[in-house]
């Protein structure tokens, strides 16, 4: 898949809808169109791959983020993240409209490949099965971002008319979810396991790839029975062979691409086809532009203590003076914070001055500033880094949509939803994740009895915000928590470099609205209701 994705271009399929009468046999022979590209196996994969590259933007993935309390969006309105994460936004967003043609325009490349790659002549059956086992796989990922974002939506089970797509009107959530849990059913046998894939297929569609999207589905829908008995086989390897890798930070190294965590990854290539996202978030000293995506002081706080204590619970050691030491080693993986010591690809590393006056010079160009080109909270970003690609902070990491460790939280998560969690899951779960992060401490480690139901629950979701902080998850989570209106109202804050009698020297660094009688579902784009006035609206909007 990295060689294919460095030729991906989108392949424009010209119909020809208008012809003279004595042409009506002829297919134009300078211009593809419906009657004359279907000819082999190639070409369908060339428009697979189209539908593969428009799965997911890297800006999403990213700035998904700065929509959480993980992150904040403070320089531009990157992915409509500063609007949407504020919740200052209306039907006319950049970012609503982008998302839902988007999403829409990779339906659609789908659908013309389902619709039309029979019609290759001498193509060998299996596969073409599996060309269209993956194309179902996207139009079904596809269908599921757009009602997570949107509750009820077009369901489009084939490329429409023009007629019909000016005049559809929404399908509900419900009738979307059960389409998308049958297409994944239909296609999960015909996929191959991660073990079958040979080295030139690394980075396709497999059978725990759909599992794994099965999985995430019954979770963001509440279903956790469902949820158990989808990951038992999973997790009993019966989908493929899949297991933490050893190493938390070397899970986003690019020399560690393919490790036995990843199960389904956004692909890119070094020189032909990368990311850029890292140029506004890094340290400047690194080699960043500006900072656009700055994690909070609330994602900090998140993050336990060596002894599996909160920062705020009764002997955890935790020191306001020294805040980063003792700490869950994924902070170090995944937040840059005030003297930390930034190392590069080569060994070398420097200090990282963030705080006022903590630079020996006091020129350090980290050093924050409020309205400077520097990180509003006194935060930067580490996880995603790329020491292999270079200075100029590009790079050709694939970025994980699926992982294993994922796999677990989840199967946690249902669990302890059902008050099954018991000491054999925590140590098939939540044990081995934070032995992997780093933790020794037997306290940390060991299943508590004496927890209640809402205590576990708890103790998962925020295992889960500290394994998967800057991936681009949390938002979804906090939706499907139903938690937006306790923690996405109210001030975001950043490091304690302020002064001391406003919220003890927290930084105040965004002010949010987050209104639960319409914040949970975005709105219909304005400019689709003015094409198609049967796509009703949302509540409130």
């Amino acid at each position: 898949m990295k060689n294919i994705f460095k030729h991906i271009k989108f392949i424009p399929l010209v119909f020809l809808l208008l012809v003279s009468c004595e042409d009506l046999d002829l297919a134009p022979e300078d211009r593809f169109t419906d009657s004359n590209y279907w000819t082999s196996v190639d070409k369908a994969q060339l428009m697979l791959n189209t539908a593969y590259s428009q799965m997911q933007k890297s800006q999403y993935f990213f700035y998904n983020e700065a929509l959480s309390d993980n992150a904040y969006n403070g320089r531009g309105d990157n992915a409509g993240a500063a609007s949407l994460g504020a919740g200052i936004y209306d039907p006319s967003l950049g970012r609503i409209k982008e998302e839902w043609n988007d999403r829409y325009g990779g339906i659609k490349s789908c659908n013309l490949l389902l619709e039309n790659i029979d019609r290759i002549p001498n193509a060998d059956a299996v596969v073409i099965a599996r060309m269209k086992a993956e194309a179902r796989f996207l139009r079904a990922f596809q269908h599921f971002q757009l009602t997570t974002w949107f509750g009820d939506i077009p369901l489009l089970k084939k490329d429409p008319s023009l007629q019909e797509a000016t005049s559809i009107s929404r399908t509900s959530h419900a009738e979307v979810i059960a389409y998308i849990l049958s297409e994944l059913d239909a296609i999960i046998p015909a996929l191959p396991k991660n073990t079958q894939l040979a080295t030139a297929d690394r980075g396709k569609i497999t059978m725990g790839a759909a599992v794994a999207l099965k999985a995430r589905v019954l979770l963001y829908e509440g279903k956790w029975q469902e949820v158990v008995q989808t990951l038992e086989p999973f997790i009993a390897n019966a989908y493929g062979t899949y297991s933490l890798f050893p190493s938390y930070e070397g899970v986003f190294q690019q020399q560690n691409e393919y490790n036995s965590e990843d199960i389904l990854s956004l692909q890119y290539v070094p020189q032909d086809r990368t990311w850029g996202e890292f140029f506004d978030m890094a340290p400047i000293s690194a080699g960043s532009r500006l900072n656009a995506l700055a994690p909070t002081q609330e994602l900090v706080d998140s993050y336990l203590m060596l002894n599996g204590k909160k920062i705020n619970e009764a002997g955890s050691g935790y020191n306001e003076n020294d805040p980063y030491i003792n700490r869950d080693p994924r902070l170090t993986y995944t937040v840059v914070y005030d003297q930390y010591n930034w190392k590069e690809a080569d060994g070398s590393s420097h200090i990282i001055y963030i705080k006022p006056g903590s630079s020996p010079t006091n020129e350090h160009p980290d050093e924050f500033a409020q309205g400077s080109s520097s990180t509003p909270t006194g935060y930067f970003t580490r996880k995603y880094y790329d020491v292999q690609h270079g200075t100029d902070l590009k790079s050709g990491i694939n970025l994980m949509l699926f992982r294993y460790s994922d796999i677990l939280l989840m199967y946690a998560e249902a669990k302890s939803e059902l008050s099954q969690m018991t000491s054999a899951v925590w140590d098939q779960t939540i044990k081995p994740i934070r032995s992997r992060a780093g933790f020794t401490d037997a306290a940390a480690l060991s299943y508590n009895s004496a927890l209640g139901q809402a205590q576990l629950k708890e103790i998962v979701r925020n295992e889960r915000r500290t394994e998967l902080a800057m991936e681009g998850l949390r938002i979804f989570d906090i939706r499907r928590w139903k938690i937006a209106e306790n923690v996405l109202n109210g001030y975001a804050h950043g490091a304690k470099f302020g002064v001391s009698s406003v919220d003890n020297g927290y930084l105040r660094v965004n002010l949010r609205t987050f209104d639960p009688g319409k914040h949970y579902l975005w709105p219909i784009p304005r400019d689709e209701r003015l094409i198609n006035t049967n796509l009703s609206q949302n509540p409130n909007w």
